[in-house]
């Protein structure tokens, strides 16, 4: 009986340990991105199912992943990984990130400002990558460190990019400008994603482009953050100025 139990209670600690391992720095980003709007700041509990529908978004991904995929093993070299990276990786997963961001946030009334698109984005991906994170934390700790500096982290900045786009096509009054935003969004999202696992897949000495294509797109979502902000800041002087809010 105490052999049993020790074998429950070893499960239960590994158990904890992945979880924890899994969420945390998925966590710290999610704090992260709110600390940056913290001038108007989102709700907590928008921003907790912004999360869970990332999370949940790894149910579609899978499912369309195994079916996209089967093209991958029928070409050569790197085509077939290109096909892996862009088509089964990056179109599939950032369309169903697209897709739970334009069906339940795009529309809410919370979701009023550029830098909104961002935090909800970035929030969408990172549930997303705490899925992943489960996944692929079964296979060892050392997995889960290298993901939280890699895969984790090119999740929120290719998604985090498209949310930018999805910001401004809310300033959009013209409904062809705005969806004119969100395709480039998207599109932008998909050839991060797709040129970082490309690089990946294709294997040394080629995968040292996954770390520059991270820090390139790391980078560029920081500079839209800033411009998000300026945006935000300078519609809320307008709106001060006019007695609106």
């Amino acid at each position: 009986m105490d052999l049993v139990n020790r074998y429950i209670l070893d499960a239960m600690v590994h158990l904890a340990v992945l979880i924890g391992g899994a969420a945390l720095p998925a966590a710290i980003l999610v704090i992260l991105f709110r600390r940056a709007d913290r001038a108007r700041p989102e709700p907590v509990g928008l921003i907790g199912r912004s999360v869970l529908y990332g999370f949940l978004a790894t149910i579609p991904a899978i499912a369309l992943e195994l079916l996209v995929g089967i093209p991958a093993a029928y070409l050569p070299g790197l085509a077939g990984a290109a096909w892996s990276a862009f088509v089964t990786a990056a179109l599939v997963e950032e369309g169903v990130k697209y897709f739970f961001l334009s069906r339940y946030l795009l529309r809410n009334e919370a979701f009023d400002e550029v830098m909104d698109g961002i935090v909800y984005a970035a929030c969408v991906s990172l549930g997303f990558a705490f899925a992943e994170n489960l996944m692929y934390g079964v296979g060892g700790g050392w997995v889960l460190l290298f993901r939280a500096f890699t895969a984790v982290p090119m999740h929120a900045a290719a998604t985090g990019i498209m949310g930018y786009w999805l910001g401004l096509s809310k300033r959009e009054s013209d409904s062809a400008l705005a969806a004119s935003c969100r395709r480039k969004g998207f599109i932008a999202a998909v050839v991060v994603h797709g040129f970082y696992d490309f690089f990946l897949f294709a294997g040394p000495p080629l995968a040292v482009g996954a770390i520059l294509t991270l820090f390139v797109a790391v980078r560029a979502l920081r500079r839209l953050v800033r411009r998000a902000k300026e945006l935000d800041d300078a519609a809320a002087s307008t709106r001060r100025a006019l007695g609106l809010s």
